[in-house]
């Protein structure tokens, strides 16, 4: 068996050999450390934890030979350097978050590891969520493992999730946890090739989650396949007292809701998402998902959500507010980085200076002037109104169909580089996704073509709030119509 041949397994399919006693999860762990090993030029991981994996898979085959598994046991996972880790450093790709080691575990990592998942890594992202490219993280850039044909500059994973998103892409993990606060997984999951899926808001605990915009922050899974994303999603979900957003819900068999047609479904086509300069590609694979969606028995009809328009400037207002908030705790007192100054305002000013990437500082600013006195209810305020007519526009819509079918960005991975300087050009990135985050209902990105140049694209899917059991099922009839089986050359190992 060659070297990578587990690690690219899918989920289930591992599960299943795993069951079997086929395979061991000491084997399929080993496979993915070396994976992990053999792809540093990604920067993908910001800590490896190759012991404690090891350790993890050994408990893992012990609890399969009883015959006691959990839904995960022994299946590797990257895990997202913002969910806090009992024992093992947690940085958000900050300096700020230096020598911080909490001693605690999130609950979204409590449950994928009391199922008998198994962490390879902490990954890289943007600092602290605040990006679409994973480039303002303070360990440097995640590279995408895709290249566009033909040439070999470095492409954007996309963000803040890049580094989950380029460690399921390229092998090195069969699954990843990443957050989704305007677009984290969704966006990235596009621009790698996965499958990426924010539940609704309230359906993953936030608990020990670094914090960037506590009304917008969406844990969840990524992964290779939808069947592969439920099972995960399955795991993570769950009422949590110590997470005062967490919903007392049921939590459904996400996986047995996606086999079936679409017969009896409605589905809306949102006229305000086609924008100005939509690559041809990317409109072209709209159509063709509305098309597989009619084959598979649903009816395609087209909705209006008129207030899509202000989503990112109410978006870029709340999120930085909330963000200045949160934000305010990294102080040098209590723990991580310390500038040590004479004096108590020096030290607060030099450590937050020293500790805060260029990108965090902006929203840092954006949000303290939007919450000032004489412009909070000029901008706040009015954000918050207009927000709550974004969530009306998606009600009144589902009430006329069941999931909405929308392109997940506007473009195929972009150069490195190419938007750093242009923040608004970056902030577009998440045009598409960030209505999502704002109305708190679940979505999901399924890869379903490539671009001219050889680059992944996705669809997304909406639903209503708790109703991923059909997302999920639309999502799977995409899958299966697109049979999207591209997968990057190994540049990184040396494969062409």
């Amino acid at each position: 068996m060659s070297a990578g041949e587990l690690a690219g397994l899918g989920i289930a399919e591992a599960r299943r050999r795993l069951a079997a006693r086929e395979i061991s999860s000491a084997e399929l762990t080993a496979d993915c450390l070396a994976a992990v090993e053999a792809a540093d030029a990604l920067n993908a991981f910001i800590l490896k934890t190759p012991e404690t994996a090891t350790e993890m898979a050994a408990a893992a085959d012990a609890r399969l030979a009883r015959g006691d598994g959990g839904l995960l046991e022994g299946i590797p996972l990257a895990i997202k350097d913002l969910f806090c880790t009992n024992g093992i450093a947690t940085t958000t790709a900050s300096r700020i978050l230096d020598g911080f080691t909490p001693p605690y575990e999130s609950t979204v990592t409590e449950k994928l590891f009391a199922e008998g998942a198994v962490m390879v890594g902490k990954t890289n992202m943007d600092e602290f969520a605040m990006g679409s490219s994973s480039e303002t993280s303070a360990w440097g850039p995640v590279i995408n493992p895709w290249r566009a044909t033909g040439d070999n500059s470095q492409r954007s994973p996309g963000g803040s999730s890049g580094g989950s998103a380029s460690a399921v892409a390229a092998g090195l993990a069969l699954g990843a946890t990443g957050t989704d606060t305007g677009g984290s997984i969704r966006q990235p999951a596009s621009l790698t090739g996965i499958v990426g899926c924010k539940p609704t808001y309230g359906r993953c605990s936030r608990w020990g989650v670094v914090a960037f915009s506590s009304s917008l922050d969406h844990p969840g899974p990524m992964a290779r396949s939808v069947e592969d994303t439920a099972l995960l999603l399955q795991a993570m979900s769950g009422h949590d007292p110590k997470d005062s957003t967490s919903a007392d819900v049921p939590v459904p068999d996400f996986a047995a809701a996606i086999p079936g047609d679409l017969k009896g479904l409605k589905i809306g086509i949102p006229r305000e998402y086609r924008v100005d300069g939509m690559p041809d590609a990317v409109e072209t694979l709209w159509s063709t998902g509305a098309d597989w969606l009619r084959a598979a028995g649903a009816e395609v009809v087209d909705i209006s959500l008129p207030h899509t328009k202000y989503a990112l400037p109410t978006y870029y207002i709340v999120a930085p507010a909330e963000a200045s908030s949160n934000l305010a705790r990294y102080d040098g007192v209590r723990y991580g980085l310390r500038v040590a100054q004479a004096d108590v305002n020096d030290m607060y000013a030099a450590t937050r200076r020293a500790g805060f990437g260029a990108e965090v500082r902006r929203r840092v600013l954006i949000g303290t002037y939007v919450l000032s006195a004489g412009y909070y209810d000029a901008y706040y305020l009015k954000a918050q109104q207009v927000r709550r007519l974004i969530l009306r526009d998606f009600e009144e819509a589902f009430e006329r169909v069941d999931a909405i079918l929308t392109p997940t960005a506007p473009e195929a991975a972009f150069a490195i580089g190419a938007k750093s300087d242009d923040p608004i050009a970056m902030y577009l990135n998440d045009v598409f996704t960030v209505p999502g985050d704002l109305s708190g209902v679940p979505g999901i990105s399924v890869p379903a073509g490539l671009s001219a140049e050889g680059l992944p694209l996705g669809l997304q899917v909406m639903a209503r709030a708790f109703d991923e059991e059909t997302m999920f099922r639309v999502a799977g009839r995409i899958e299966d119509a697109a049979g999207f089986d591209a997968k990057p050359a190994a540049w990184w190992r040396g494969e062409s």
